[in-house]
């Protein structure tokens, strides 16, 4: 047995001493040069503790419940899909039928909506989607410990899909911005929100993508986002609004929109970058309207049919000049057609999205610097940016009272005797807008801009229409007649002078 065991031992031995021979062998190969088919990291894993972050932002996302007393769209103001597969989203909304027989029942505002929001200060500011508070007439938030509180509107942008309300409270838990240019592609994240009434959800992902344009401005005004955060966080109806944070727990982004064809989560989920909220939420809040700069020039996606039909060689990329308009930031700059705009304060800017994004950062009378190609020669210029009226002054708030008048309903005999079927008079008529345009009282508006007037609230709605428009011209066309039968059109001017 026991010269058994020694020749077993020497075996196993000798057996060692050959695989480690070997290996050596392989190793010595390996460094002269052999081919390596298999590559073994040696680096440890990578960090994927998410519980700081959501720790921390829980309290700091909040549910909108928003509530109305008038017919409404019966899936919602976010409900419907004005971009094909993109829906901004927020629900769940009560069914159309039993909305109705509530309505008949009491005249007490019922939910027709809900949502979330990011609380930015410890008095109460929280920042939200536009269309999660568009068309409420009462709008309750509910934080993460059960408190609730009514909110007031302070100031809405429908180009950027932001809005800030806010609420009567102290001491509360705000959210840290972090900086939505420093994310990088694949990083992880976080979206935070209240899913299908689920408060406090939290889900993750990476982000997939930035500067995705999804291709609105058709549909916003040509200074609408174009510009978001692609992630594969998982967002359903009622994450609008909600936060997107890095693994730190700060802000990078606010939930808007989704690519689907159902109206919940297929893997795509956009996001506002915090460069644009932070300027959005600081011109609502100081100014009560957004504070827009222009470039003041037309430009298209320089590509390689472009490139070569203009013999441009010095760039791949960038923003090719159409045109150039009077009493800009672009005259003024010296540029001219066919130069390429590559860079704005030496952040690149690839495409249309990247371009829009850097100039929402900025106001009018802000510096700005233009790093451009012309003749494949490349040069910068420092300029000062305009508004859309080729000035640096700030943007009031549009106010209705601005026009100085009233306007009363007309009974039907008055209609009758008109033979006109719509219309409303105008009356009390001070300093104002429509003074200032020659319009007299008495005057009965039938149109304004094209559309029919039947009441004081449609002469509203027009008017803040065009003036959250993002046009040079802000002008009211009204198409009318006085008592005597005799007709009138009017151009009222809203510009700010």
């Amino acid at each position: 047995m026991k010269k058994t065991s020694i020749s077993l031992c020497a075996a196993m031995l000798a057996l060692a001493t050959a695989a480690t021979a070997c290996a050596n062998n392989s190793s010595s190969n390996s460094t002269n040069g052999s081919p390596e088919f298999i590559r073994t990291a040696q680096s440890g894993g990578f960090e994927t503790d998410f519980t700081v972050a959501a720790e921390k932002t829980v309290n700091e996302v909040v549910c909108i419940k928003s509530f109305t007393t008038r017919q409404q769209n019966p899936y919602g103001n976010g409900g419907y899909d004005p971009f094909g597969m993109f829906d901004f989203f927020f629900g769940p909304q009560q069914p159309p039928q039993h909305q109705q027989r509530r309505q008949k029942q009491s005249s007490e505002p019922v939910q027709s909506g809900l949502g979330s929001g990011v609380i930015i200060s410890a008095d109460g500011y929280i920042v939200t989607n536009n269309h999660v508070i568009d068309g409420a007439d009462k709008l309750e938030v509910l934080l993460n410990d059960n408190s609730s509180y009514e909110a007031r509107v302070v100031g809405t942008d429908e180009a950027t899909d932001l809005a800030l309300i806010k609420i009567d409270a102290e001491g509360l838990s705000p959210i840290v911005f972090g900086d939505s240019e420093a994310v990088k592609i694949g990083e992880w994240v976080l979206a935070v929100g209240n899913p299908f009434g689920f408060n406090s959800t939290v889900t993750a992902g990476i982000v997939s993508a930035k500067a995705r344009s999804l291709g609105q401005n058709s549909q916003r005004g040509s200074m609408g986002i174009e510009s978001y955060i692609q992630t594969d966080a998982a967002l359903n109806p009622g994450n609008s609004g909600g936060a997107l944070v890095n693994l730190k727990g700060e802000l990078i982004g606010i939930n808007s929109a989704i690519y689907s064809n159902t109206g919940s989560y297929t893997g795509f989920s956009f996001a506002i970058p915090t460069t644009i909220v932070k300027k959005v939420m600081t011109d609502l809040r100081q100014y009560g309207t957004v504070q827009r700069a222009v470039l003041g020039c037309t430009v298209a996606e320089l590509d390689s049919k472009i490139a070569k039909e203009k013999g441009i060689t010095a760039t791949k990329s960038g923003l090719i000049i159409a045109s150039v308009a009077d009493r800009s930031t672009a005259k003024e700059l010296g540029l001219q057609e066919n130069d390429v705009i590559t860079a704005i304060n030496n952040v690149e800017v690839t495409n249309h999205a990247s371009l829009v994004e850097q100039l929402n950062k900025f106001r009018p009378g802000d510096s700005i610097t233009i790093t451009y190609v012309r003749d494949n020669q490349k040069y910068t210029k420092t300029g000062t940016l305009r508004n859309m009226q080729g000035n640096t002054s700030i943007t009031k708030k549009g106010d209705f009272t601005e026009v100085g008048c009233a306007f009363m309903k007309l009974s039907d005999e008055t209609k009758r005797n008109l033979g006109i079927s719509n219309g409303v008079k105008v009356t009390g008529l001070k300093n104002g807008s429509f003074k200032d345009a020659g319009v007299k009282d008495g005057f009965i508006i039938t149109e304004i801009n094209g559309r029919a007037v039947n009441s004081s609230d449609d002469v509203e709605a027009i008017y803040n229409s065009v003036m959250r428009a993002d046009e040079e011209d802000k002008v009211l066309f009204l198409t009318g007649l006085y008592p005597t039968g005799k007709k009138y059109y009017y151009a009222v001017n809203l510009a700010a002078e």
